[in-house]
């Protein structure tokens, strides 16, 4: 359950990462364009634990998917979610639901040029949320060079090594078809027996 969260919270994170700079959609500092390092640190993890680290390339357009997903999973669990650009720093203010807990959440981001960043999160979670009464979580990223590795823009290498792309967060949010396509095949069949 740990790992499962861990993960919900580095991909929530990434998007976070990367849709911070979006919010102003006029004048936002876009990321460099190739490989990208992210460390995480949660405040909270073992003490014998090492930060987690991943590895993403990104173009112009996966920002944007990114910037789209995230706020997507803003819309429906956030009542509030702002930002507010001062100079290179990105002031995030949420106040969101999972499942049965009201999570507040405090956000910070400080951009160098389009090279690197640093974000931190505070979190407050009432009623606590899989024991945590709050959290705290930094990310540092860090543009490395041009893709490589086999990665093209949108990927994710997760720590375990299991890559995703950015593009198939919204896949497995798409509600299945209401029928199924042996309903569909079999409906002209049976208009024509009668």
């Amino acid at each position: 359950m740990k790992a499962a969260h861990m993960q919900r919270t580095l991909l929530v994170a990434l998007a976070l990462a990367a849709a911070v700079p979006l919010a102003s959609a006029q004048d936002y500092p876009k990321l460099k364009p190739g490989q990208w390092e992210i460390t995480m640190d949660a405040g909270n993890r073992a003490k014998d634990a090492k930060p987690v680290k991943t590895t993403m390339c990104v173009d112009e357009v996966s920002q944007q998917q990114m910037y789209a997903t995230g706020m997507g999973a803003a819309r429906e669990a956030c009542s509030k979610n702002d930002f507010r650009r001062d100079g290179t720093r990105y002031i995030g203010y949420s106040e969101c639901k999972f499942g049965d807990s009201k999570t507040v959440g405090r956000t910070l981001m400080t951009l160098t040029g389009d090279t690197a960043y640093h974000v931190e999160v505070k979190s407050t979670y009432d009623p606590p949320f899989m024991g945590m009464k709050e959290a705290q979580t930094t990310l540092d990223g860090k543009h490395v060079g041009a893709c490589r590795d086999g990665l093209v823009p949108g990927d994710i290498v997760m720590p375990g090594g299991q890559k995703i792309n950015v593009k198939d967060f919204g896949k497995a949010r798409t509600p299945p078809p209401k029928s199924s396509p042996n309903a569909t095949q079999n409906a002209p069949a049976k208009k024509a027996a009668q």
